[in-house]
């Protein structure tokens, strides 16, 4: 089972990743697209890493605003995984 990170190493991993918050057990990040299909268009890219990490952010949709959320629920807060995921989910989001 994958570690639950410190505070502190939750922190240190923000200042990383550029828009970024914690909200409790969770990483969260709103992105905006001009266009509805852009937005699910990055979606499908998310998916796609999310299934080779085989690691699933929550996603919710709102028009053209997308917002992700990970936590990995087994471990019950933040690991190593979720900041993996935000990095492919950032890659995503400049294509």
């Amino acid at each position: 089972m994958p570690q639950k990170l410190s505070d502190l190493d939750v922190q240190r991993a923000l200042g990383g990743l550029a828009g970024w918050s914690r909200r409790g057990d969770a990483l969260v990040k709103t992105y905006t697209f001009d266009r509805f299909a852009d937005g699910i268009a990055f979606v499908d890219r998310v998916a796609a890493a999310a299934d080779e990490m085989n690691h699933h952010p929550d996603i919710d949709v709102r028009y053209t605003k997308v917002t992700m959320t990970l936590s990995t629920h087994d471990a019950g807060g933040i690991t190593q995984a979720d900041l993996n995921l935000a990095g492919k989910i950032e890659a995503a989001a400049k294509r």
